[in-house]
């Protein structure tokens, strides 16, 4: 093109930014995000039931030194092994002793993770716009949710995201060359056992697990012991925490009970396969915007939010009304296809595996099948769902469209905040909490349930 040319477009188009302005606004963006992320969780629950014991586990910690042989509870009785909660709530009040403490790490690391995973989504997907798996990812009702605030499932999502692009990044048909094999390995190894002292979902990563060391071993046998290698190291590195637990109370009390959460539960089956609360749905739910779970428990609830904030009652309607078709338009896809990737096929078989593979854990299950259950898999829905979008962004008006929904979603998300913070949140009595770690006093802020192990 002649010079003329070039400054005809320069002139009609909006003036491009530098390479070092753009490093620059991306910079600027990520840390609003952060800090956008870090305040929802602070405005998030703290006072209910599951989220005040994960708390109560790391103040205890804090508060006598004792080490934390169990983790978060399952049911009465029965508690993950493990150190490793207690010691992601309890070691940041060693560091800052304010209640606010542990959520500065748990934002960190799910913050990394979410940008690990939206790179490595924008490296599989070039042609799909990054801003939209940036600002999704770090947005999604899911991952503002969960990943924010301080409860056992929150710190899952970084362990699974580093096991599923690591696990797809050793198996062939999934394999994109973006990590190297070595840290693939230690990746998942790594993840397992950070996942394991969390959340009994780390038994759904077991079969992943085990068919990449399947293909690795067919594919490279010269190279197999290196794998098995990276993989042992880091499952140790996570898997050294828990040991005290076993050494101390052997196999079967170090299991903290959980072996007994493992039975055939019939009753199971007619919720998994329930069109509308089963597991595909939940399942496609991950990477939609789910929108009524997470304003109220009920109807009522959800009734008297939009009354009390008449103003987000049209965005409300909008994104509720796209978040339950997103699961429709991802089961369309499912046999529409993606022609314009040549990986489509092994996505899609990749996410009806992981629905199978659900369907039959919860049916050895006594949970009854809830989203929250399975967020580990949360990495593999995000993916399949991107996959869908891309062959959907194809127009300017299109991609115009997933702007706004996005900037919908923040605002929405500021207004449910809003909402959250003198209700629900840290500050609706953070005396109670700043006493508490003030004096090392874990009753200050309520008692361990009964029967917990540690």
């Amino acid at each position: 093109m002649s010079q003329t040319g070039e400054a005809v477009r320069e002139t009609k188009g909006a003036p491009r930014l530098s390479a070092v302005a753009r490093r620059r606004l991306f910079a600027a963006l990520l840390a609003g995000a952060f800090l956008f992320r870090l305040g929802y969780g602070l405005c998030s629950q703290f006072w209910a039931d599951d989220e005040r014991q994960v708390y109560l586990i790391g103040l205890k910690f804090y508060s006598t030194g004792e080490w934390p042989y169990f983790g978060p509870d399952v049911a009465s009785g029965v508690q993950v092994p493990g150190a490793l909660q207690g010691l992601l709530v309890g070691l940041p009040l060693h560091a800052a002793p304010v209640p606010e403490a542990p959520f500065v790490p748990l934002n960190l690391l799910s913050f990394a993770a979410l940008c690990l995973l939206a790179w490595y989504c924008a490296r599989r997907l070039p042609g799909t716009p990054a801003w939209f798996i940036w600002g999704w990812l770090l947005t999604a009702p899911w991952t503002l949710n969960f990943s924010t605030h301080v409860v056992n499932p929150s710190y899952v999502l970084p362990g699974a995201i580093l096991f599923f692009v690591g696990a797809l990044e050793t198996i062939p048909a999934t394999r994109k060359g973006l990590v190297p094999a070595g840290r693939a390995n230690f990746m998942m190894g790594f993840a397992l056992c950070w996942v394991m002292q969390l959340h009994l979902s780390w038994v759904v990563l077991v079969p992943f697990l085990l068919a990449s060391i399947y293909f690795q071993l067919r594919e490279r046998r010269s190279k197999f012991v290196a794998a098995l290698g990276w993989l042992a190291c880091g499952a140790l590195l996570t898997g050294c925490l828990l040991a005290p637990t076993f050494l101390s109370y052997g196999a079967s009390s170090g299991a903290g009970g959980t072996q007994a959460m493992a039975a055939l539960n019939a009753g199971n089956l007619a919720r998994v396969v329930n069109p509308v609360e089963g597991v595909p749905a939940r399942f496609l739910s991950l990477a939609s915007f789910e929108l009524a779970r997470f304003v109220g428990r009920n109807t009522a609830e959800r009734l008297a939010f939009l009354r009390e904030n008449l103003w987000l009652a049209p965005l409300c309607l909008l994104l509720g009304a796209i978040g339950l078709l997103q699961p429709a338009a991802m089961i369309v896809m499912w046999f529409r296809g993606n022609a314009a990737r040549d990986d489509w096929p092994q996505v899609r078989g990749l996410a009806l595996l992981t629905v199978l593979l659900l369907c039959a854990l919860f049916l050895f299950s006594p949970k009854r099948p809830a989203s929250h259950t399975f967020y580990v898999t949360f990495p593999v829905a995000a993916i399949y769902g991107f996959y869908c979008w891309d062959a959907l962004l194809n127009t300017r008006g299109r991609r115009a469209f997933a702007a706004v929904f996005l900037a919908c979603g923040v605002v929405f998300h500021l207004g449910l905040a809003a909402h959250n913070f003198p209700r629900v949140s840290l500050y609706a009595d953070r005396g109670a909490a700043a006493s508490a770690v003030s004096a090392k006093n874990p009753g200050l802020l309520g008692e361990r349930r009964p029967g917990s192990l540690y």
